[in-house]
């Protein structure tokens, strides 16, 4: 199925590039994650209905549309850029329109990613190189701090996942990588997803 077919079935407009307002140059420019990438996703790495869903940098929200219509689990994306969170706020009025049998809430914040208060039951996080190291870290910090509040297991999901992530959670945090699917040629060796678990 092509990209703006899949749109069509979500009942979203998710396609093309954005770079990050001025005053955001720490954040990277939106660019969703292909489709057929995510379809690999899900075919190894299932969501269970206790989940709760962190999209940061979640753009105009494909990914939390794509994991709600499949698994109906709560999801909060998290996006900095006012114009793309409004295209997703227009996208949510649409793709709950469409799909009225699913009941888990849906919801976007315009906010920074590291000023996300970690609700007690957020327990996987999906990132797509959406801001820097410095940001990425503290965002981390905000997980282990609510992990240690509030037990529970957390995973990370990290599509593009570029060495030096890698490098900070492997040798920085108490995250384990727990399963890489390879899931899109076109970009090349970082075309892949990292689970990393705690």
């Amino acid at each position: 199925m092509t990209e703006r077919k899949y749109d069509q079935t979500l009942h979203i407009k998710t396609d093309g590039l954005r770079e990050p307002q001025a005053h955001t140059e720490k954040y990277n420019r939106y660019e969703a994650t292909p489709y057929i990438a995510l379809e690999k996703l899900i075919k190894q790495y299932r969501l269970q209905p206790s989940d709760q869903v962190v999209d940061f940098g979640s753009g105009k929200g494909r990914i939390s549309f794509f994991l709600h219509y499949h698994f109906d689990v709560p999801i909060t994306g998290i996006e900095i850029n006012t114009l793309t969170y409004e295209e997703a706020m227009a996208n949510k009025q649409q793709y709950e329109q469409n799909n009225p049998h699913l009941t888990a809430p849906i919801k976007f914040e315009c906010n920074y990613a590291e000023q996300y208060r970690i609700a007690p039951k957020d327990n996987v996080f999906y990132f797509f190189n959406p801001f820097s190291l410095k940001t990425f870290k503290q965002v981390i910090y905000n997980i282990l701090a609510s992990t240690r509040r509030h037990k529970r297991k957390v995973d990370l999901v990290l599509y593009y996942p570029l060495p030096e992530f890698k490098n900070f959670l492997d040798q920085e945090t108490p995250f384990q990588l727990s399963e890489s699917i390879k899931a899109y040629k076109k970009h090349g060796k970082y075309g892949e997803f990292l689970i990393y678990r705690i």
